[in-house]
């Protein structure tokens, strides 16, 4: 599993001409899965993202985590997170786990990361989405559950 996680102050997610999500300040996560991804990539992939301390303590230190803060948490699915782009123009994305599979995984993904902080919400999986948001810092990790970065 991979996730681009993005420290905001403010994000939003717009379907079809509509917004369907909003989130304040915390942290925007696009989310990919690995065609071979099995629990522990989920499980690994959650715990990062409750857990990453990338929010200014009072000495203005990057040292506290979405539980500190009282933050929001958007995830919102991106399988060309496994684009591979190595050979020719067009991007590959034989890496990524297949929508009617990914479409149910996803979902356990969520709730998984509801069982670690509460205040999640989604975008619309398989959907055309527009993103609105706002980085924060900006600040911007990037997490592999087979640690390749």
């Amino acid at each position: 599993m991979r996730a681009v996680v993005q420290r905001v102050s403010r994000a939003s997610v717009e379907v079809s001409g509509g917004t369907v999500v909003r989130a304040g300040r915390g942290l925007l996560v696009l989310a990919a899965l690995h065609r071979d991804d099995t629990d522990t990539d989920l499980d690994y992939i959650a715990r990062k993202i409750v857990g990453l301390r990338v929010f200014e303590d009072a000495a203005g230190v990057m040292n506290c985590s979405l539980e500190d803060v009282k933050g929001d948490l958007l995830l919102v699915s991106q399988f060309t997170l496994y684009g591979d782009a190595r050979k020719g123009k067009r991007p590959s994305y034989g890496e990524a786990m297949p929508p009617d599979r990914a479409s149910a995984r996803f979902h356990e993904f969520v709730a998984l990361c509801k069982t670690l902080w509460p205040r999640v919400e989604t975008g619309v999986f398989g959907a055309h989405m527009m993103l609105d948001l706002v980085n924060d810092g900006p600040v911007t990790i990037l997490l592999d559950s087979r640690r390749l970065f």
